[in-house]
């Protein structure tokens, strides 16, 4: 059984798929290890690291990727310089297991399946306790919450702490964060540490009570529909019901130096919970850090990837967040990942049982089929055509 680590072609992505450590894992195990040549290199691995796990390093990316029976990667198949998309290098029947985003971009998976590669989505692993350990979106979002609040400390023009001096007394920063999940409870812990006073808000009242272990102050809610989709993340509510919770944020935001936002729906564009207006009533000099950026922005002035002022307000929409601290980023990933193997691989074989629920939750494509009805559907709204 070979497995293949490839290099990142993605401008902004840094992280590698698997690290010197998981790889001697694997090795040990009896499987065959090859990493693509400077694979490792925007992470701080070198080949020679990998060499010493026990790793072959392969410098024809054709080779690699054709000769695979399990290719790794973090950020979805790209299209290549030379026009071809990397999903046309990978030979049929082998398994790919990435993030792939195959409800932003069911287009994705609709080529795996015309290639019959079985394509493992590592966004799909169900958040159940037994998937814990192989959850990527969890590990990746604990990184994004940490740095987005360090971000929003070096841009606010004050303090975060309360100091005493003997100039005088300064106030501590109020931050509020919006969004609760992974991200939102570790942004909330990091701004506690740096000594600022928070507040948070979730539509998930069952939320509450991490929110408050943290020392944050919850901003509650009440909404008369159910606010959490399948798998604990929240769910798309109705236009009443959000302006109803835009109605009761808009103070919280007005009187916070900081803002950051986190709500994020998987394959919908990211909910708007910062107005125009709401931005316009902010102190000038307040910062606003939208980890929603790359998927529309949970803020109406956010522009994806940039730093912008608007109304003497610094409006930040970082991407990709988790490749800018890549060493942690691809050390958490690639223990996941190495746990999704150990669930694939038995007796040193494939085994793609799908009743298991892990591997039927996170199986894209297969066989030639898309497997997954959501996905199916959003090709289908997106095309206008069945799809599998």
């Amino acid at each position: 059984m070979r497995i293949a680590v490839a290099k990142e072609i993605e401008v902004c992505e840094r992280r590698v798929a698997l690290i010197p450590d998981t790889v001697a894992r694997l090795v040990k195990q009896g499987l065959e290890v090859w990493v693509e040549k400077g694979a490792g290199e925007r992470s701080f691995f070198s080949d020679t690291d990998y060499e010493a796990a026990g790793a072959t390093i392969i410098g024809d990316t054709a080779k690699l990727w054709g000769e695979t029976d399990i290719l790794l990667k973090v950020s979805p198949p790209q299209e290549r310089e030379d026009g071809r998309s990397e999903v046309d290098l990978l030979k049929e029947g082998a398994v790919l297991v990435s993030f792939l985003n195959p409800l932003g971009n069911p287009v994705v998976a609709e080529q795996l399946a015309n290639r019959k590669i079985t394509a493992l989505s590592m966004e799909m692993i169900p958040r159940t306790t037994r998937a814990q350990s192989m959850d990527a979106l969890s590990s990746q979002a604990s990184l994004a919450g940490y740095k987005a609040v360090l971000i929003a400390a070096a841009a606010l023009p004050k303090y975060f702490p309360m100091l005493t001096t003997a100039a005088g007394t300064i106030a501590p920063a109020k931050v509020f964060i919006m969004g609760a999940g992974v991200a939102g409870l570790q942004a909330i812990a990091t701004a506690r540490r740096l000594g600022a006073v928070v507040e948070a808000f979730d539509i998930r009242p069952a939320v509450k009570e991490e929110v408050q272990s943290l020392g944050a102050k919850f901003v509650e809610v009440k909404l008369d529909e159910e606010t959490v989709a399948a798998g604990g993340y929240a769910k798309e509510i109705s236009e009443a019901s959000k302006q109803r919770t835009q109605e009761v944020v808009a103070e919280h935001v007005k009187n916070s130096d900081v803002v950051i936002t986190t709500a994020q729906v998987p394959g919908r564009q990211a909910p708007r919970l910062v107005t125009e207006e709401m931005v316009a009533q902010m102190k000038p000099g307040s910062v606003i850090v939208d980890l929603a950026a790359d998927q529309g922005g949970n803020c109406a002035c956010t522009e994806p990837g940039k730093d912008i002022v608007w109304n003497g307000v610094t409006i930040i929409g970082p991407i990709n967040l988790p490749s800018s601290m890549p060493i942690h980023a691809s050390q958490l990933y690639a223990k996941n990942v190495t746990s999704l193997m150990q669930l694939l691989i038995k007796d040193k074989a494939l085994r793609v049982d799908f009743s298991d629920d892990i591997v039927d939750a996170a199986c894209v494509t297969h066989a030639g089929e898309i497997r997954n009805q959501r996905v199916r559907d959003a090709l289908q709204a997106l095309s206008g055509v069945g799809a599998g």
